[in-house]
């Protein structure tokens, strides 16, 4: 369990993970030697397990997102996986229950670029069946 000072700062990390030492401290209101050490306990115990890259809203709102729902054969599954992980386009896979296997979260920088992606993904060895809805907006995003 975290304490509520390390879930605290893992929040404001989620805002801004290159914020700086002296900005957390200020934020927190602990000093800089405390933050640090957070956080290098916090990686240590593979809680924090990287940084990444948040894209501004102007470019985000540029690309065309969808869901691409897959049945898979279930044999083939472990490939279909691997298949997806290879592309760049594809920002989440999720393993569901239901009628369907897979939720395939995808973005493209036009519709033409999603329509080929779709078919690419359709097309793999093992899936047998995609159902996709492109993303309107986003109404909460934490």
């Amino acid at each position: 369990m975290l304490s509520s000072g390390d879930q605290a700062l893992i929040a404001l990390l989620h805002e801004n993970a290159r914020a700086s030492t002296a900005e957390l401290a200020r934020r927190l209101g602990v000093s800089r030697t405390t933050v640090q050490s957070r956080i290098e306990r916090l990686e240590a115990r593979g809680v924090i397990a990287g940084y990444g890259v948040r894209l501004s809203r102007d470019y985000e709102q540029g690309l065309v997102r969808a869901h691409v729902l897959l049945t898979v054969t279930p044999k083939r599954a472990d490939r279909v996986v691997r298949d997806l992980r290879a592309l760049a386009q594809v920002r989440t896979l999720h393993s569901v229950s239901g009628s369907f296997d897979m939720i395939v979260i995808v973005e493209s920088p036009s519709i033409g670029d999603l329509d080929t992606l779709i078919d690419r993904i359709g097309a793999m060895e093992g899936v047998e069946r995609t159902l996709s809805s492109i993303i309107l907006s986003t109404r909460i995003e934490r």
